[in-house]
């Protein structure tokens, strides 16, 4: 009998959850109101030590408001990497400001400092660094770079729940940063996204921008939109917020697991100055990376993802000509393997025994 497939991501849903949800359709408030305030509460004291939060609708809503609520438009460039999901890139291009896109270090996937101060002109206002599958960017050096420069720092946190970078939390460096609640995240709730900022003025903004431009019905201050978190979606994400220390306290040993066990691939690195959360196990198949991914889907039955084999410049939607050799190369060379909370000892060991049947295959 074959075994069973095993998922490269589960959202982990229970009764909590499912008690929540149910507490708010009693209740009778179903949009923004109590909830989210306290998970906005409750997430800057868990994960942002203690900046202002503000929930909206999704991770992509999130940076387009954090950057129309920082005063970012047209005119504007803002340095982002094209290794990353596009709604970063997406962000900036929706304000009319252009993306400007910088290659990655070749340890970790963040952005390089080196390219980012190359990459600035007198048209940047900004730098947008992605904590790209759970690991830090370089914070330091990034930061140093834009004080250099006099730029504003922006930070993608979709993906880097908890993760610190010299014992400070991701979240806690920029103007302001979003985390994502999407479903396949550390944590979700169902649909949303966490913007945080120690800026007041910033954070009276995001609230207008996120609610037709009022704080008051009717009382509209400026041009807004929907872009409103329910309180359904809230209350899943408090029972979430609760469990995340020990989901990623079991990631941090799934990957530990494998980083012992792996053979015969490049198994991800962790800076000494950094905590890496695992929102994904990322590593490195130097040859024929496309087929090592069908083997072990089609023959081991191991889910797996490759993010993000197109980097943003060669989309459509930007389509640049630019030598971006790292980035290149990631693409070309990273495969996600499981890692979430929900893995059992027998499955870890299938993943082991399949990758490393595959690579010594291969070798």
């Amino acid at each position: 009998m074959s075994a069973s497939p095993i998922a490269a991501a589960k959202p982990l849903i229970g009764d909590e959850e499912r008690a929540a949800v149910d507490r708010v359709l009693r209740s009778g408030m179903l949009a923004q109101g109590p909830e989210v305030a306290a998970f906005e509460e409750e997430f800057s004291a868990a994960l942002t030590t203690g900046r202002a939060c503000v929930a909206v609708n999704s991770g992509t809503s999130g940076l387009h408001l954090g950057l129309l609520a920082a005063g970012i438009g047209p005119g504007d460039e803002v340095i982002v990497p094209s290794f990353t999901f596009a709604a970063t890139a997406n962000s900036v291009a929706l304000t009319g400001a252009t993306p400007v896109f910088a290659d990655i270090e070749p340890h970790h996937f963040g952005l390089d400092p080196a390219a980012v101060e190359a990459a600035v002109t007198e048209r940047t206002a900004g730098i947008m660094p992605v904590h790209l599958y759970g690991h830090p960017a370089d914070m330091t050096a990034l930061g140093d770079v834009a004080q250099r420069h006099g730029l504003r720092v922006f930070e993608d946190a979709a993906q880097a729940h908890a993760a610190t970078w010299q014992g400070r939390q991701v979240g806690t460096f920029g103007d302001f940063a979003m985390f994502s609640l999407y479903p396949t995240k550390n944590m979700t709730s169902g649909e949303g996204g966490m913007v945080s900022t120690a800026d007041a003025d910033l954070e009276r903004r995001l609230r207008l921008l996120r609610n037709q431009g009022m704080l008051r019905q009717y009382e509209n201050e400026l041009v807004g939109v929907n872009n409103r978190m329910t309180d359904l979606h809230a209350a899943i994400g408090r029972v979430q917020l609760t469990k995340l220390p020990g989901w990623t306290k079991q990631r941090q040993e799934n990957a530990a697991f494998l980083d012992q066990n792996l053979r015969g691939v490049v198994v991800p690195p962790v800076a000494e100055q950094a905590t890496h959360v695992y929102h994904q196990y990322t590593i490195r198949v130097a040859d024929d990376r496309d087929g090592f991914v069908k083997a072990l889907r089609e023959e081991y039955a191991v889910g797996c993802g490759v993010y993000y084999p197109i980097p943003n410049h060669r989309l459509p939607s930007f389509a640049r000509e630019l030598d971006l050799p790292e980035t290149e190369r990631a693409a070309a060379e990273v495969v996600s393997l499981p890692v979430h909370p929900a893995l059992t000892q027998e499955e870890l060991d299938r993943i082991v025994a399949a990758v490393n049947a595959i690579a010594g295959a291969g070798s």
